[in-house]
């Protein structure tokens, strides 16, 4: 993915990914007690802890205007050629970003230079556990994008040094609207603001999207959605392949 094709993307995405006090509570966690913490692709910042020492570095223009007033001080670069010494940080943090990077091993390869504690990647399966009624129903190759750019999570943690992995369940009704997080609200997905947030819809071919959609469209207004896949209202929470990879390395 280019920052170029990023800066296309990027159009509206903080009205659409806004974090997810779940989600946020064990990235907390997982930082431990790092007082200064490096988010490396860090978009909108999302995620970023008010209580710590943060920078932030992403390249794309778009995202950086996004960043709300008051958002952590920002370094414009890409996770594979980081602008600072060894040892930097206590923690660097990965969130939903690697499968961007140009060179996944370059990029982590710099996280753990510039940290002293711990890196935290969040990222995704490259096929979620559950079968997702997207892809089953409405927009068959909405996960050929996904699976062929996310790592495997035994080879990203290969890579960082005593590597623990632990999921990221999704609550229903996930502030945070990327389309594997809205999988209880289907009605979200007829939105396009909604669906330009997420990279996946970036790659199915046009007539794909118009054909599911107009699919969904009609199966919710039937009923037909509901009689299927209603259960999914009322789920607390679904495991949808997020994980959250966490290297102690000191």
């Amino acid at each position: 993915m280019t920052e170029a094709a990023y800066d296309r993307m990027g159009i509206g995405y903080s009205a659409v990914r806004r974090p997810e006090p779940r989600i946020a509570a064990q990235i907390e966690a997982a930082l431990g007690d790092a007082r200064s913490v490096l988010n490396v692709g860090a978009g909108t910042g999302s995620y970023e802890p008010a209580d710590r020492a943060v920078t932030a570095l992403e390249p794309s223009r778009e995202m950086i205007a996004q960043r709300p007033p008051g958002s952590a001080p920002l370094v414009e670069g890409v996770a594979e050629n980081l602008p600072f010494d060894d040892d930097s940080f206590d923690a660097a943090m990965a969130l939903i970003t690697v499968h961007h990077w140009n060179d996944l091993r370059a990029g982590l390869a710099e996280m753990v230079r510039v940290a002293r504690q711990r890196v935290l990647v969040l990222t995704f399966t490259p096929v979620p556990p559950e079968e997702h009624w997207m892809r089953r129903d409405y927009f068959p190759a909405i996960l050929d994008f996904h699976t062929r750019v996310m790592p495997p999570i035994e080879e990203l943690s290969a890579l960082l040094p005593d590597a623990s992995v632990e999921p990221v369940p999704i609550p229903n009704g996930c502030a945070d609207g990327f389309w594997l997080a809205i999988w209880d609200r289907p009605e979200m997905h007829l939105d396009p603001h909604v669906r330009r947030a997420s990279s996946s819809w970036h790659q199915l071919p046009a007539d794909e999207v118009e054909r599911g959609l107009a699919k969904l469209k009609a199966d919710l207004e039937s009923g037909q959605w509901d009689e299927r896949n209603g259960h999914l209202r009322a789920t607390p929470q679904l495991d949808v392949g997020l994980r959250l990879v966490t290297a102690e390395l000191g």
